[in-house]
């Protein structure tokens, strides 16, 4: 058969989290590149949903979510940041936040259109956005700071720009937006009549006593924002694939209009669980960021000690190092090196731009430290034994 395939899709070789991940088994790797939790999160939170699952129904549950969970999102924006969500029309749950963005990429745009990234950026946005017809428009950030430049967001807005997608804290950065630069962006935004879409899966992942700050609440910046959120980040359970979508009633419903034909609906036991997981006291939220802040702290001593230059981690799991200070020009090769030699998985830095940005720097690499912490001191010693 030689009929063509879809070559957005086709044409792009795998994803790099399952290449790097298998390459870590061949070679018995630490894999600090693919990023999920190595223990599951509380066991109250299992167990409810082991609970719904024997108990029943394990029915289709509404296109929209459960009532449950969509009142538990509300109530949720409320609790952290004091936003006023109407549960029946204004949220919607999903199979999972990468699910989301493929529905709100389907349900918003249309051939011709442009939707400006701020790279590097979460891999999956690419072939969501270019298979819709529209045309994918990178904004650079600029290492090491990784620091939005509005004028240069300005420059890229055309006649043809419908939305604008930014993920804070960001994958694969570890990099958490200032007000300022939020304030620079909504302007943007209003000024020239765009959707934002807003990835912030990692929302309850802000370290040093930084704050998250979801970009609509600012001034008039509600009725243009979708926020999707995600229950497999926040609880350490990545596997159930439950992610939220919040806002005005027409950007959900566009939204929503596609994830009907994507997943339909999501597991009832699984967001039965998860509503009562967002009902957690302080006391887990407080517990889960020093948790992770703490091993944040590990690694990049851990890093440091081996030989590397460790940029800033301000949220999310990840943090990122640049290769050159161990004498290595090439993130992909040097990823490959470290597996392959070293015992050690991670992902490089490159693999979050667009296959046409051609100048996307290479010198950094981004490695998971939502690890145990003795898989973490394995992987400094391996490398230092390698580097140091």
């Amino acid at each position: 058969m030689t009929r063509r395939l879809n070559p957005v899709f086709f044409d792009r070789p795998q994803s790099i989290f399952p290449t790097m991940s298998a390459l870590a088994r061949e070679h018995d790797a630490v894999n600090l590149g693919q990023g999920f939790p190595d223990e599951d999160g509380p066991a109250e939170i299992l167990e409810i949903a082991a609970r719904a699952l024997r108990e029943g129904p394990n029915q289709y549950a509404p296109v929209e979510g459960l009532p449950e969970l969509r009142a538990a999102v509300a109530a949720d924006n409320k609790r952290f940041y004091d936003l006023d969500i109407d549960a029946e029309t204004q949220t919607l749950i999903v199979s999972g936040a990468t699910e989301g963005l493929a529905a709100a990429f389907l349900g918003f745009l249309e051939p011709g259109d442009e939707a400006i990234v701020l790279a590097p950026f979460y891999e999956c946005y690419a072939p969501q956005i270019e298979a819709t017809g529209a045309r994918l428009v990178p904004v650079d950030l600029q290492p090491p700071d990784w620091r939005l430049d509005a004028a240069a967001l300005d420059r890229a807005v055309t006649d043809h720009t419908k939305l604008v997608v930014v993920n804070t804290p960001h994958n694969p950065l570890g990099a958490v937006m200032t007000r300022e630069e939020l304030a620079a962006l909504a302007d943007i935004a209003r000024r020239r009549d765009l959707i934002v879409v807003c990835d912030e899966v990692y929302e309850h992942l802000v370290f040093d006593g930084r704050d998250h700050v979801p970009l609509m609440t600012l001034p008039g910046m509600f009725e243009r924002c979708v926020r999707i959120g995600s229950a497999g980040k926040t609880f350490s359970v990545t596997g159930f694939r439950i992610g939220y979508v919040t806002g005005p009633a027409r950007l959900v419903t566009g939204v929503m209009k596609a994830h009907q034909h994507l997943a339909y609906t999501s597991p009832a036991p699984l967001q039965r669980a998860v509503a009562a997981a967002l009902a957690l006291g302080d006391d887990y939220y407080r517990g889960f960021r020093r948790e992770m802040q703490a091993k944040r702290d590990r690694l990049a001593s851990g890093l440091a000690a081996a030989g590397f230059s460790v940029l800033p981690c301000e949220g999310t799991y990840f943090i990122t190092v640049d290769i050159r200070s161990v004498g290595r020009d090439d993130d992909v090769a040097f990823c490959r090196e470290i597996t392959r030699e070293a015992g050690v998985a991670a992902v490089p830095m490159s693999a979050f731009y667009h296959p046409s940005q051609e100048n996307a720097p290479r010198c950094f690499a981004r490695f998971c430290f939502c690890k145990k912490s003795e898989v973490l001191d394995m992987a400094a010693e391996r490398l230092a034994r390698r580097f140091a």
